[in-house]
């Protein structure tokens, strides 16, 4: 299959038409080029904001409010798309009111045969739960799609070693990131980088790229697109299957062939994934005093 994984830039709408139009073309653009899966990156439903005036967009607890209101909205695109190119998208994450009327950090996944269903995000940066208040959210899940099994670990989540082994039995995760610096940028990259090492697995990165001087929220934005894999038997020896060059808005594109990771996985020239539990019994450390 072909991938398409999006650096993505934030615009001031002035109406609904204006980001049909945006998301559409976005769409229409990696279709084209023969891509199966769409991936947008976390937080980039923020510019939705912009439809309720500058005053909502500028205040963080307004801006959650805005962005949420717009969300259904939001799905019945994203669901047209995906039927009209016959696609998978990974719609940009948004804060969202859950059923406790609580603000988490949600991104949905589209087939395009009309299904959804969504991923939260599970552990909150700093940003997240000082300022803005957003709250973790629903549980983790693995998805079973007609281009394989499917885990999303938003940003923060691919940071977190046990986040990633709850989904080894995903052949790729989605890693859709929203980071104001370089060094966020990458330890974020790090993170996919090592669930792919570890789960033996593709992983697949999405940025918000550009400044957003109406927002507190998504203001300054470095980023990049990028798909990596095990450093092993079929994969590059750096594990970069493809990388967007920084702060470039645009699609970078990558072919992942899922044989490759059916293969790694049982006859790599390490096995990881298989090793994992090893650790357990060797996990404890023994303390030794040499003075």
């Amino acid at each position: 299959m072909k991938i398409a994984t999006a650096a993505y830039p934030l615009d001031w709408l002035d109406s609904w038409a204006q980001y049909e139009d945006k998301i559409s073309a976005w769409v229409a653009e990696a279709a084209g080029q023969g891509a199966g899966l769409l991936v947008f990156p976390e937080y980039g439903a923020m510019e939705l904001s912009t439809l309720a005036g500058a005053a909502a967009a500028g205040d963080l607890a307004c801006s959650i409010q805005a962005v949420s209101e717009r969300m259904q909205e939001a799905a019945s695109l994203h669901l047209r798309l995906a039927a009209e190119y016959r696609v998978h998208i990974l719609g940009a994450s948004a804060p969202v009111m859950d059923a406790n009327a609580r603000p988490v950090n949600r991104a949905e996944l589209y087939t395009p045969d009309g299904l959804r269903d969504h991923q939260d995000k599970q552990i909150m940066t700093r940003f997240e739960r000082e300022d803005w208040h957003i709250a973790p959210g629903g549980p983790l899940k693995l998805f079973d799609t007609t281009l394989g099994r499917v885990g999303i670990l938003i940003c923060y989540d691919c940071e977190f070693p046990l986040l990633g082994r709850a989904l080894c039995d995903a052949d790729l995760l989605l890693v859709p990131s929203c980071t104001e610096a370089l060094a966020g940028y990458w330890r974020v990259r790090i993170g996919a980088m090592a669930r792919a090492l570890e789960n033996q697995c593709v992983c697949v990165m999405s940025s918000i790229v550009g400044d957003n001087a109406w927002s507190e929220a998504v203001d300054r934005n470095t980023g990049a697109g990028g798909v990596f894999g095990p450093p092993d038997r079929g994969f590059p020896a750096n594990g970069v299957l493809t990388e967007g060059q920084l702060n470039r808005p645009g699609w970078t594109f990558a072919e992942v062939d899922l044989a490759k990771i059916a293969d790694v996985r049982r006859d790599g020239a390490v096995l990881n994934r298989a090793h994992w539990c090893e650790q357990d019994e060797r996990s404890v450390a023994h303390p030794v005093v040499l003075q």
